[in-house]
């Protein structure tokens, strides 16, 4: 790695962030998964109970179909995050996107508010231009997860979960 070793950084600024967003409509309140809101998004907090009802719900209050990422769609969306950190100088040290998520971890000198919603909207752009996305609306749900990793043993715990801990490899 190219970061210098620290056990705390002092400067207030994390070494890296990890991001993730999910495709829209494709992992709901109540689903058997259970599921994290503003109140049940803390490392090592309960999720929210499933629920039948609920997820029906909010099955039926979707305004279009669920979002999935073809192997085409996956491609272009990676195509995207690499781009815009080449363009940016962010420094990414993995991302790994699946059918129904994108995980990535990366370094950036700004909010990771930007990183992620910079993340979507280059990944949207290059769907569309790649011919795979045709709809006006995003492909993702309206937030996602901007984890700070402030230590090096958490960057590499990021770096190990988003390439080891997603299942198999996707074509």
């Amino acid at each position: 790695m190219s970061q210098p070793h620290c056990e705390f950084n002092d400067d207030h600024t994390p070494l890296a962030f990890m991001i993730s967003f999910r495709c829209y409509g494709t992992w709901l309140h109540g689903d058997s998964r259970g599921s994290v809101d503003r109140f049940h998004n803390r490392h090592g907090s309960p999720l929210i109970a499933p629920n039948r009802r609920w997820l029906q719900h909010n099955q039926r209050a979707l305004k279009r179909p669920p979002v999935n990422l073809s192997q085409r769609r996956r491609a272009a969306v990676k195509e995207a995050i690499n781009e815009v950190c080449r363009v940016r100088r962010w420094q990414l040290w993995t991302c790994n996107i699946r059918t129904n998520h994108v995980h990535s971890v990366v370094t950036a000198n700004c909010d990771p508010e930007i990183v992620l919603n910079t993340f979507k909207a280059n990944a949207t752009r290059k769907m569309r231009e790649a011919g795979c996305w045709q709809s006006e609306g995003t492909p993702w749900v309206r937030k996602g997860s901007k984890r700070r990793l402030w230590r090096e043993p958490d960057l590499i715990a990021a770096i190990v979960y988003v390439e080891c801990e997603q299942g198999d490899p996707l074509p």
